[in-house]
């Protein structure tokens, strides 16, 4: 049986979207990264860079999210343009890049410096809340002239998208009122939302009790740069 290895972070939360609208028979295995389990010597022989998610599938390794859902896209021929040479399959790699490259991390740095990085921050928060309001800017731009991210229909990329998008008042900080300036953003997120397979996705969060404290222990192991600053006081 297929072996996902996940917690309830936005980039784990698109796969297992995925693999709920695949129907595939899979073991969720949790992986608490406020416990430093993301370092245990057998989850690093499944992801040497240490991060969730990574699937294993018999003799298949993969891990860095975007990558699964393509591979398991393409390997079900469903969710993807599988022509190589199509302009569809094209824009599809480019919408997936863009969020791997660009909406995940500036996101995730909008939340690190608006919520627990130590002061002062104003220059670095300033950058990463700009970047990530420019990046979902792009796509709500992009979303005012189409249904769905890629081709007309739902897609892989909508996986990709949902994953952060789920979180976006979170990570530019403006609560409710974020859906005044996106609210294509917001109209394509509810319809993802109201998908059996997403609903499936969120419950699996309750499977498993994840740390919840970001405690001494947590930041430790959540922001290792931090022990060298330590080292140089």
């Amino acid at each position: 049986m297929l072996k996902f290895f996940y917690n309830a972070a936005p980039n784990p939360m698109k796969v297992a979207l995925l693999l709920e609208e695949l129907g595939l028979a899979y073991e969720a295995i949790p992986v608490d990264t406020r416990k430093g389990e993301q370092f245990a010597p057998d989850f690093l022989a499944v992801n040497p860079n240490a991060k969730v998610p990574a699937v294993v599938d018999g003799n298949v390794t993969i891990f860095d999210s975007n990558a699964i859902l393509l591979f398991l896209a393409d390997r079900a021929k469903q969710f993807v343009a599988t022509d190589l040479h199509s302009a569809e399959r094209a824009e599809t790699l480019s919408w997936l890049m863009f969020i791997a490259s660009g909406i995940g991390p500036f996101s995730g740095q909008s939340v690190h410096f608006r919520n627990v990085a130590p002061e002062p921050k104003d220059y670095a928060l300033n950058r990463y809340d700009y970047e990530a309001n420019r990046h979902w800017g792009v796509i709500e731009q992009h979303l005012a002239k189409h249904e769905f991210m890629v081709g007309g229909q739902y897609s892989i990329v909508d996986m990709a998208f949902w994953g952060w998008a789920r979180l976006v008042p979170f990570v530019l900080g403006t609560g409710d009122a974020t859906w005044t300036n996106y609210p294509h953003v917001k109209r394509l997120l509810d319809v993802i939302s109201a998908r059996p397979a997403a609903q499936n996705a969120e419950a699996l969060k309750s499977r498993h009790v994840f740390k919840a404290e970001l405690d001494a222990e947590a930041r430790k192991f959540l922001f290792p740069q931090n022990e060298r600053l330590k080292s140089t006081t």
